[in-house]
């Protein structure tokens, strides 16, 4: 791959996760104060990600891999993404809010696929190359969470109340526009089954359900729906949490997140091969209950440092549990349904177990919501309680002895 090139898939990458970085952090407080939102209400916002991961592979699938450049639906995605963006911007209330959002969601999750096409069909040796590409998209996410704390001070408590968080969708949107422009100045990446007749189970990767007939993966794949629960509450909470209890700079601190990400990939390898993989999916369901307990007791004075703490785990929590699962599900596909098979548990995580996620935590944030505020206290231990479950559950039921083989991307 030469500098070219990599500078452009570099940038590519930046730019697909500093949108998403840009608004979605923050959308909870933006609804609650703005649009003055339930929390069913921002359950519901937050759910058009998975609405949006279930629809994907459909347009994956069906278009992208079969009659269009992948980089030109890129940028067509990302265009109309960017009118949609600008139009969640101007929204003055959740009824024109939500549709806006939705929309945006089910054109921005195939992009995470589009983004990953072009970058590996450029790529000689993907598992060596990918990293120092993909990281670009942490990098983004993070300066993101930078710019709207310490630039432009858009979730200062101040801030807030006067709505200032509604210009995260228009830096996103100018964002997605710049994207959805630069796109057509990738690399060339054609549809490489345009002559193959491929099926709506193979589109869905419906094939690999069969891998459910093995026990231990059963309980895995159990075990990655009802984790997303606990997940959902961490995305849709968190940042109206900080807010809330006044935290300074909290989209900024979020951002600590992000890089135990890439301090904790890099660790994985060696605990993974050390401690093998049921071990180290118990660590990572470990660290959810863990990081809710310190979110529970946790303030914005003296216990403060619980938060940071809390927040420094997001590196375990993902990392351990969804690139480890990843890596599991790999070792357990057979050749011809490997891709099948990661978008089988994608589907189930980000699709299914979030979706129920959202719903559960916009009710348990409505439920504990009083005049006064929110019962913080209570709304973190009922994640960290269903994480606890969960880890016990798994510990007691999956007795799979195999170690995987697979290379560890970041």
């Amino acid at each position: 791959m030469n500098t070219t090139i990599k500078i452009k898939l570099s940038v590519m990458m930046f730019l697909q996760f500093f949108i998403w970085g840009g608004w979605y952090v923050t959308m909870g407080p933006f609804a609650g104060t703005n649009l003055h939102a339930t929390g069913a209400q921002t359950g519901a916002l937050y759910s058009t990600q998975s609405w949006g991961a279930i629809i994907a592979p459909f347009i994956v699938g069906l278009i992208a891999d079969r009659y269009f450049n992948a980089e030109r639906i890129l940028g067509v995605l990302h265009i109309i993404g960017a009118v949609l963006m600008y139009q969640c911007y101007a929204a003055v209330n959740i009824s024109a809010f939500y549709p806006y959002v939705l929309g945006y969601m089910i054109l921005y999750m195939p992009t995470l696929a589009l983004v990953n096409s072009v970058s590996f069909s450029q790529m000689k040796d993907p598992e060596k190359e990918f990293s120092t590409i993909r990281v670009w998209g942490t990098i983004g996410w993070i300066v993101a969470g930078l710019a709207i704390s310490f630039l432009f001070h858009w979730d200062a408590t101040e801030n807030v109340s006067k709505g200032f968080l509604k210009y995260t969708f228009l830096m996103s949107s100018v964002a997605s526009l710049i994207l959805g422009l630069f796109s057509f100045a990738l690399p060339a990446t054609p549809p490489k089954t345009a002559t193959e007749k491929v099926g709506i189970s193979q589109v869905l990767g419906l094939d690999a359900l069969k891998m459910l007939k093995d026990k231990n993966f059963l309980v895995f794949f159990i075990a990655s729906i009802l984790i997303c629960i606990p997940l959902a509450f961490y995305y849709q909470n968190a940042n109206s949490f900080l807010t809330e209890i006044k935290v300074n700079n909290p989209t900024g601190k979020m951002t600590i997140g992000q890089v135990s990400e890439v301090a904790f990939l890099l660790a994985l390898p060696m605990f993974f091969k050390r401690f093998g993989f049921k071990w180290t999916i118990l660590v990572g369901m470990l660290a959810w209950a863990l990081r809710y307990v310190m979110f529970a007791y946790g303030n914005s004075g003296e216990l403060s440092f619980l938060l940071i703490i809390g927040i420094a785990l997001h590196g375990v929590c993902y990392d351990f549990f969804f690139v480890s699962g990843q890596i599991y599900t790999d070792s357990k596909a057979g050749p011809q349904i490997k891709s099948a098979a990661q978008g089988v548990i994608t589907l189930a995580t980000y699709g299914v177990g979030m979706l129920i996620g959202f719903y559960v935590a916009g009710l348990i944030s409505d439920a504990y919501n009083t005049p006064a505020g929110h019962d913080w206290h209570m709304i973190w231990l009922i994640p960290a309680g269903i994480a606890a479950v969960v880890m016990v559950l798994f510990l007691l039921f999956f007795n799979d002895k195999t170690k995987a083989e697979t290379t560890i991307e970041a």
